[in-house]
């Protein structure tokens, strides 16, 4: 009896081994290779004959192929550009290889020196064609290189959230084949001792740049007859365009402290759009006002020039646009040279700066027509 127990002992273990090695649910794979997810077979445990099989592993087998097939560095290590969609990995490299270095200081990481390292290589080596060569900037190894690159991919979300139509802050809504007909603008902004307006056609070319001073302004009271003859003397060095586009301050009724200075630029604004608006009505009753309302903060958006509620200097982006107009064949803004000659000593940085009324307008004017062609689109 000990006997035969021993026999169906070994008896069964071998043929357990035989199913093991031939019928199990993965089949033995050749040394070097990749596995071969064929289907198998699993072993009834009741009964050295009974056989179960399995699915297929297609499903498996596809995921191990597309992930072996994906570019690896030596290391084995994936490569940054895998990591990317098409879309995200072209956002990327074409804000890397057109930004300035105060663009590039917008992004996480790139303030001071990296944003440097940046420009002087692309002006050496060429532009960036994959995110991997990204690495070989100085100061930028694989993980800064990453967060830049998640900062890119969010910067360019949060402008598309906060890009304003041109509908939404222009007042009173005028049809866009309107503004689209017109050959030229003229952007207007009141300051508290000036105004200051911008003329500019189409082409984002500027025709007239330039602003009066208005000695009555906040002068003791508001008396009527001074501030209408400060506005009138500027009225009447205005050119003449389609359309003439005044500046909404967005002062808060709720700081008491402003309130002169909001009166102030109310009156200011009634005045002008009562001298520019034609007091007798053309024969076409269709046509559209030419006096229009901008928002002050939503021009601050386009430029990104908004920290939290406040607006700060334009200054720095306008010298940028100047130092464009000269030096490059196809600027954002064509100045005539004899603008920049007498603007190019302006716009510095200091604890006053001067012209800041000549910055809004011209910003305004250009933010007008640009947004006017993302509408278009």
């Amino acid at each position: 009896m000990m006997m035969w127990g021993s026999r169906w002992f070994l008896s069964s273990v071998a043929q357990k081994a035989r199913c093991a090695g031939q019928l199990g649910l993965l089949r033995r794979q050749r040394i070097g290779s990749i596995p071969e997810l064929e289907p198998g077979y699993l072993q009834c445990t009741s009964c050295w004959w009974g056989r179960v099989p399995v699915a297929g592993f297609e499903t498996l087998n596809a995921a191990l192929t597309s992930s072996t097939s994906k570019p690896r560095k030596e290391d084995g290590s994936m490569t940054l550009d895998v990591c990317y969609t098409p879309e995200q990995r072209v956002t990327i490299l074409q804000l890397l290889n057109t930004a300035s270095p105060a663009e590039l200081a917008a992004v996480k990481l790139l303030r001071g020196r990296k944003a440097l390292n940046i420009v002087e290589y692309r002006s050496k080596n060429g532009p960036f064609n994959t995110l991997e060569s990204v690495v070989n900037v100085p100061r930028l190894k694989h993980k800064s290189a990453v967060i830049v690159f998640n900062s890119i991919i969010n910067l360019v979300k949060k402008e598309r959230k906060v890009r304003v139509q041109l509908a939404k802050f222009t007042r009173p809504e005028v049809d866009r084949s309107w503004l689209e007909d017109a050959a030229s603008i003229v952007s207007i902004i009141c300051g508290t001792n000036k105004v200051a307006w911008a003329h500019m056609d189409r082409g984002m070319t500027v025709l007239d740049w330039q602003e009066q001073n208005c000695p009555n302004f906040l002068n003791g009271t508001y008396l009527a007859s001074a501030y209408l003859n400060d506005v009138s003397s500027a009225v009447s060095f205005l050119p003449s365009a389609d359309f003439y586009v005044i500046e909404k301050p967005s002062i808060s009724v709720q700081n008491t402290a402003l309130f002169p200075i909001m009166a102030h630029m109310r009156v200011v604004e009634a005045m002008l759009f009562a001298l520019l608006e034609p007091r007798v009505s053309p024969p076409d009753m269709n046509a559209p006002p030419r006096v229009l309302n901008m928002m002050r903060f939503s021009v601050g958006r386009h430029f990104g020039l908004m920290v939290g509620e406040s607006r700060t200097s334009g200054a720095q982006t306008v010298r940028q646009m100047m130092t464009e107009s000269a030096t490059q064949k196809f600027s954002r803004v064509c100045f005539p040279l004899e603008l920049l000659v007498r603007y190019r000593n302006h716009f510095q940085m200091g604890s006053r700066r001067e012209g800041e009324e000549l910055c809004d307008a011209l910003l305004q004017a250009v933010a007008f027509y640009e947004l006017l062609g993302e509408s278009s689109s």
